[in-house]
């Protein structure tokens, strides 16, 4: 069998709203969360509490997936305002010299 080989360059990732979409699905986790804890019994007869706690799981690694995105985001503007900030002739520093 032929070893597999790109025939063109992967384009560059599409940056988007990324804090306000990861901010939105946590809200949405812990909203259906919220909605689902009266019915909490109903889903014990039922052997389905997974659902609930489901939902509560989704918001918590929501709220990590906020805090990794906000820092990435606030990473990303310090390097464009680095590179903006650098001369257009100067080279940039090579490791080891």
């Amino acid at each position: 069998m032929a070893k597999w080989t790109p025939k063109h360059e992967a384009p560059e990732p599409l940056e988007g709203p990324v804090v306000a979409t990861i901010t939105g699905g946590t809200i949405l986790w812990f909203v259906l969360f919220l909605v689902q804890v009266p019915f909490y019994g109903w889903f014990g007869d039922r052997d389905l509490t997974w659902w609930v706690w489901t939902c509560l799981a989704g918001a918590g690694l929501g709220l990590i997936g906020i805090w990794y995105v906000r820092k990435r985001d606030a990473a990303l503007k310090r390097h464009a305002a680095a590179q903006a900030a650098e001369p257009a002739g100067t080279p940039e520093a090579r490791p080891g010299s």
